[in-house]
């Protein structure tokens, strides 16, 4: 009988001895190697992320950003951001394996100047009263909750003429461009891109039902790139109220983009789950290393074996393939990202739905 790719022993290394070792040698100065000295390492029976489970305190992030804030401008910054930096990767700016993310702050008065980049970003805001993006020459005001998207290679700024700070993280796919060898940047000559278009055009063109006469899409990147939370918020509690709770993720909706079904992204995926009061999920693990975001709430996420305790604005990670079980001590509302829109695009995806821990 045939024995399963997931049976450890098919990845042994076989016995090393000097013959072999001196063998080894030379194939190495002639920059070869032997795969049955690395099958298991390449080609593991299951996924072995360096990505750790880890959770960063808004409360402990909040200051340092200020002080960010008080050291540095924002023209010397070009962007005032706290990488949230995974300890399974240290110096290598990434959350987890495939995504960046990081905490951003202008303050009151600032312009975060105009430029762009291959990565596409997508910002969710913490604090806001008054701040803006720019893509391309649309404006969107930015309110806490707001999910907003910067599609690749688009000129975009920020700016701030409220009173208080603005806030929000940021995710982006730069370890999956980097990984392609694929970027590339530029400033643009002015500080701001020219605003050409009203604030909401995109809004009425493409995500109302409705689509220009005879349009067809002409890229992957949702068209709309604000999605703001009041509208999400709404469509959550009036579904949690109609629908059944699921086990593994309460009322939990993917983003999309209206005017294909597919991700706002194309490779990267977003989420907005609704926790009712003293919910708990049955165990549940997927391919995609997960990174939240809490808008609302209070609970405790078990992730392996680590128990990780979260109120508003806290962000953690899920590594891929890791169970996960959340627990709400009062009704919450998640946001979360992952590159699950690449690994579905690419067959790669899986993922586990459990009863019971293992």
């Amino acid at each position: 009988m045939a024995r399963e790719l997931t049976d450890p022993s098919i990845f042994r290394r076989p016995e090393t001895t000097p013959e072999r070792k001196a063998f080894y040698e030379r194939m190495a100065a002639r920059n070869t190697a032997p795969l049955w000295e690395v099958m298991g390492d390449i080609i593991p029976p299951e996924p072995r992320s360096r990505c750790q489970p880890v959770l960063w305190r808004y409360s402990e992030m909040r200051p340092l950003l200020v002080e960010a804030g008080d050291l540095l401008t924002s023209e010397e910054a070009e962007r005032r951001v706290l990488i949230l930096e995974n300890p399974g990767y240290p110096g290598d700016s990434r959350i987890t394996h495939s995504m960046y993310a990081g905490l951003q702050l202008v303050r009151p008065g600032e312009i975060a100047r105009c430029h762009r980049h291959v990565a596409s970003a997508l910002r969710f805001v913490l604090e806001s009263s008054g701040g803006y993006t720019s893509v391309d020459g649309e404006k969107t005001t930015m309110s806490p909750g707001d999910f907003i998207i910067t599609p690749s290679w688009t000129f975009h700024d920020h700016g701030n003429p409220g009173d208080g700070p603005v806030i929000w993280m940021d995710g982006l796919d730069v370890p999956l461009v980097n990984h392609f060898d694929s970027s590339f940047a530029a400033l643009y000559p002015e500080e701001e891109y020219p605003v050409t278009r009203g604030e909401g055009e995109s809004q009425l063109r493409y995500g109302e039902n409705l689509a220009p006469l005879e349009y067809t899409p002409t890229g992957k990147t949702s068209p709309v790139f604000s999605y703001p939370y009041s509208r999400s918020r709404e469509s959550l509690e009036r579904l949690y109220r109609m629908a059944p709770v699921d086990a593994w993720h309460g009322v939990k909706m993917q983003y999309v983009n209206p005017v294909t079904g597919g991700y706002p992204m194309p490779t990267i995926a977003t989420f907005l789950q609704l926790l009712p009061a003293k919910f708990e999920s049955a165990p549940y693990r997927s391919t995609d290393s997960t990174v939240f975001c809490v808008t609302e709430g209070r609970g405790e996420t078990r992730v392996g074996g680590a128990l990780l305790a979260w109120g508003p604005n806290d962000i953690f990670v899920v590594p891929s393939w890791t169970q996960a079980v959340h627990r709400a001590d009062e009704q919450a509302v998640l946001f979360s990202f992952s590159d699950r829109a690449a690994q579905k695009a690419l067959g790669l995806w899986r993922e586990e739905k459990l009863t019971t821990s293992t």
